[in-house]
């Protein structure tokens, strides 16, 4: 081949190169920081100091927030389905599940992990597993429960409702959690003994408040700081006894890649008394 035809396929070579990275992802910098320039949007958008500060930014743009009939039915069949960060759950629940008549699944949605779980636990027979959501979602779950055979299966939008229950579950429950966990657990009449925290999103650096892309909405997702995190759960008297990372999880809010990615954990507190 002559050096005439190498050196125009070189070009065109260089030339395509160029056409592709500018079709599907070209980046330019702006206001100090990298924007993606996608067509696809993002899953992650802005940072802001405060949960309601990123509810009135998702206002102005789009549905706000989990409390909306438009996002109940977003990948619920996905969230039936057993997750590989599900099996420390799975452990915990069945090393537990002998002393347990009830547990409250805090930001359940419409009874995702019931469905996942139940064939591999043998609960008791009047075990109750009470779902506490927002309003739209327990509106929706019990709609869907009652075509279905969900034997046990509850659900309250006001967690002081949730009585009598020995533990708590939060699974993707903290990063949507508009207070501290702390405010939350106060709030039942009793508190249940064991904590089985999953998925939280964490980093060592301030708390960093994104919108994330859920359906047609865009609800505040929260990183939170994970000594403050800590230091909440244990003011309340609970004990760490197990943690466990989920490095799949880890996320970078893309519209901010400076501020670096989370950390997603999941936890076994047990209260000390």
């Amino acid at each position: 081949m002559s050096t005439r035809n190498l050196t125009r396929q070189s070009l065109m070579l260089r030339n395509l190169a160029e056409t592709m990275v500018q079709a599907l992802a070209p980046l330019k910098a702006a206001s100090g920081r990298l924007k993606y320039l996608s067509p696809f949007p993002r899953r992650f958008n802005g940072a802001y100091e405060s949960y309601e500060k990123a509810m009135e930014a998702a206002g102005r743009t789009a549905l706000a927030g989990y409390d909306n009939d438009e996002v109940t039915d977003v990948s619920f069949d996905q969230m039936c389905k057993i997750a590989p960060w599900d099996y420390p759950v799975l452990f915990w629940l069945n090393k537990l599940e002998a002393e347990l008549d009830g547990l409250v699944d805090a930001g359940g949605h419409m009874g995702t992990k019931y469905r996942a779980f139940r064939n591999h636990l043998s609960p008791k027979p009047s075990f109750r597993w009470i779902v506490y959501d927002v309003a739209a979602v327990v509106r929706a779950g019990r709609a869907r429960a009652q075509r279905e055979d969900c034997p046990g299966l509850e659900f309250v939008d006001d967690i002081s409702l949730a009585d009598d229950v020995q533990l708590f579950l939060g699974s993707g429950l903290l990063q949507y959690l508009d207070k501290p966990l702390s405010q939350l657990i106060s709030s039942m009449r009793t508190r249940p003994r064991h904590l089985l925290l999953n998925k939280v999103a964490l980093r060592k650096g301030p708390e960093v408040v994104t919108l994330e892309r859920i359906g047609p909405a865009l609800v505040p997702y929260r990183m939170r700081n994970e000594a403050a995190f800590m230091r909440n759960v244990c003011q309340l008297g609970y004990k760490l006894v197990d943690r466990w990372s989920i490095p799949s999880l880890s996320h970078v809010v893309e519209t901010h890649p400076e501020l670096g990615a989370s950390e997603s954990a999941g936890f076994y507190f047990r209260l000390d008394s």
